[in-house]
């Protein structure tokens, strides 16, 4: 990462960048001719043929009852690299206190344009699992809305595509083998023997890949893996022709187009249990400036009328508008309950314009073909919201995430607004999935202008990690401050990287139509500055501070309302452009670990970074982005990794 010794005053770079000193192993790129991939913990990721990426991984997961993913560990590692090919191969570990399974894997690569990976697993015990076995995630570009052929587990063949609107379920079953062409002249054929696969849309959770697994999920779940029983499973990759040559187009270049729209609000979610520590900073958050306050109300942990009035409270001191998010608990008597909710916000003075409400089972998942628990019927159940907020604007989705939503969609025609959140890290906790993740957000946003036609959505509260958890018990604590999927407190939060992907989520739901995007909240897990708490927080326990997302959301939320302008930029960067009253105002940042250098089109009046080098100035002062603004010398900017820039033009 880096050699610097970091002083009293600065977090080393790791913090810096991730909010964790974590170490992250290095990966090492495979190469077999025109084949490579990247080696990570004995899984192959950004599978290329030519520079094109054509499969996006390829793993051997073990997972537990709770789907939670093992963190295997391996042995007699051994990697063979030859002109022509390369070989690797390990023993595996994956255990926990009550069940062990071990399993042998060799990958092959050969210049001849053919890859197999393989693997033979024995349990050394009865072992409760989800799923073991092989999982191959397709990419997106140059992949979604195009034309695949199928192999069926029985050998017929079909013409079919993957989906470009997200399909709530999976889109295809069965499958022997996938063929499709991830480039002109580049064709690809991925086959998957040892049980039947099939495939689910991994954009429902923001992951940019479409998934194809081993063992459906018609079967039943969990399943017990006999002790003495072996699983021999293989996944191989075969390519037929070149890709096109690509030209040299030279400098990176950033430039701003027409008007597109206008920049949506930006909301915070405000938890009741985070209001004493929201008080206690109250200046500096209201000094973010954001438009919403999405005030979350649950019987089920207490709240009550007085928590109602405190929330409401809160967001006034803020400047935000409060808007309720209320969970209904009761199933049999849900019309009396939220008939008493109603009176008790009446009583408060009726602060809430905008009320979201959801049955309390809805917050948890149905898997597809499994049967949906007892819960109010939906139009009976907003029918009944709509008699106890008279002349509020009523929401209806999920609480929990997009899949929800697009599996059960509300009665949109009782409703005036439809709402889900989103996490980062449901299936995966390393950097590049929760970066690759934005990559996913306009499909979910042309979907979710699909299911609401003509009435407006909003996203979130969104962020990083899991306010909660539909798939299990809870989201995953995280006492160790590390990199994991589910987390409830996710490092990356409190660094660069969170700043840059909260720019980047924004900027992709602003492009995609939101009437309002909120991330994460005031203060705790997703907050904007330091609060103790009972995890790490490295540097921030000693120093406090505010973290770089809040000078990101403070400075989107000073776009609200203006003319959102078209912006091409690189693939590496996240970008949002508009038209003010101070004039015109782009916002990048560098989503990658490697620095960026491009070229702006137009006169630059002045440009702030936020990096590794300016990360301590930025904590220490809610103006930091305007302190730190300064000509742009030859029209080039220089973004490090995970940088964020707001750039100024004449």
């Amino acid at each position: 990462m880096s050699t610097e010794t970091p002083s009293v005053d600065t977090p080393s770079l790791a913090v810096r960048l991730f909010g964790t000193e974590e170490p992250v192993a290095p990966l090492h790129i495979l190469k077999a001719g025109d084949f490579t991939a990247e080696l990570d913990a004995g899984n192959l990721r950004h599978i290329r043929y030519g520079g094109v990426e054509i499969i996006r991984a390829v793993s051997f997961i073990v997972r537990d009852r709770n789907w939670g993913t093992y963190n295997p560990r391996i042995a007699n590692f051994e990697l063979t690299e030859m002109p022509e090919g390369f070989r690797v191969s390990y023993d595996a570990v994956a255990e926990d206190d009550t069940q062990r399974l071990r399993y042998r894997a060799t990958i092959d690569g050969h210049a001849n344009g053919r890859l197999t990976f393989s693997a033979e697993a024995v349990t050394e015990t009865d072992f409760l699992t989800n799923r073991t076995g092989f999982v191959v995630l397709h990419p997106l570009v140059g992949v979604s809305g195009r034309p695949v052929t199928v192999e069926h587990v029985d050998g017929t063949v079909e013409d079919s595509v993957f989906p470009a609107l997200i399909d709530p379920v999976q889109p295809m079953k069965d499958l022997r083998a996938l063929t499709h062409e991830a480039a002109p002249g580049l064709g690809v054929t991925c086959r998957m023997e040892g049980d039947a696969y099939e495939m689910e849309d991994q954009r429902n959770w923001t992951d940019a890949s479409y998934k194809t697994y081993v063992r459906p999920l018609a079967r039943p779940w969990p399943y017990t893996i006999p002790a003495g029983e072996t699983i021999a499973q293989s996944v191989g990759v075969t390519v037929t022709g070149r890709p096109a040559a690509t030209a040299d187009t030279g400098a990176a270049r950033v430039s701003i187009g027409a008007r597109e729209g206008t920049v949506p609000g930006l909301g915070l979610g405000l938890d009741p249990d985070e209001i004493e520590p929201t008080l206690a900073n109250i200046a500096t958050i209201a000094a973010a400036g954001v438009a919403v306050a999405v005030c979350h109300y649950d019987p089920r942990r207490g709240h009550d009328r007085e928590v109602l009035k405190r929330l409401a409270e809160t967001a006034a001191k803020i400047g935000a508008e409060p808007w309720l998010e209320a969970v209904v608990a009761s199933v049999d008597g849900f019309e009396a309950e939220i008939a008493a909710l109603g009176e008790a916000v009446a009583s408060i003075g009726r602060p809430f314009r905008t009320v979201l409400v959801s049955p309390a089972p809805d917050l948890k998942c149905t898997l597809p073909g499994s049967p949906w628990p007892p819960a109010p019927p939906p139009r009976d159940f907003f029918s009944a919201a709509r008699a106890a907020f008279p002349g509020v604007r009523l929401g209806g989705g999920m609480f929990s995430y997009f899949t929800e939503m697009n599996r059960k969609r509300p009665p949109v025609d009782l409703i005036d607004l439809l709402s889900f959140t989103t996490t980062a890290t449901l299936h995966a906790g390393d950097d590049h999935s929760i970066v690759e993740g934005l990559e996913s957000l306009p499909a979910m946003a042309a979907s979710t202008r699909a299911i609401a036609g003509e009435k407006p959505y909003a996203v979130g509260p969104s962020a990083i990690g899991m306010r909660m958890n539909p798939y299990g018990d809870a989201p995953m604590a995280n006492p160790g401050n590390i990199r994991q999927a589910m987390n409830y407190n996710d490092p990356r939060h409190r660094g660069l990287l969170g700043a840059a992907w909260a720019l980047g989520f924004f900027a992709r739901f602003a492009d995609g139509g939101a009437e309002t995007v909120s991330l994460g909240g005031a203060t705790g897990p997703f907050g904007l500055l330091h609060t103790p708490q009972s995890w790490p927080q490295p540097w921030f326990d000693e120093e406090g501070g505010l973290f770089p997302m809040y000078h990101v959301l403070r400075g989107l939320a000073a776009l609200k309302g203006a003319s959102r302008l078209a912006v091409e930029a690189p693939a590496a960067l996240e970008a949002i452009a508009a038209d003010t009253d101070g004039g015109r105002t782009l916002w990048l940042a560098n989503r990658t670990a490697e620095p960026q250098s491009v070229v702006m089109d137009g006169a630059v009046r002045d440009a702030s970074v936020i990096d590794a080098d300016s990360f301590v100035e930025a904590a220490r002062m809610t103006d930091a982005i305007d302190v730190l603004a300064r000509p742009l010398q030859n029209g080039t900017l220089r973004l490090g990794p995970y940088a964020i820039a707001r750039v100024r033009f004449s």
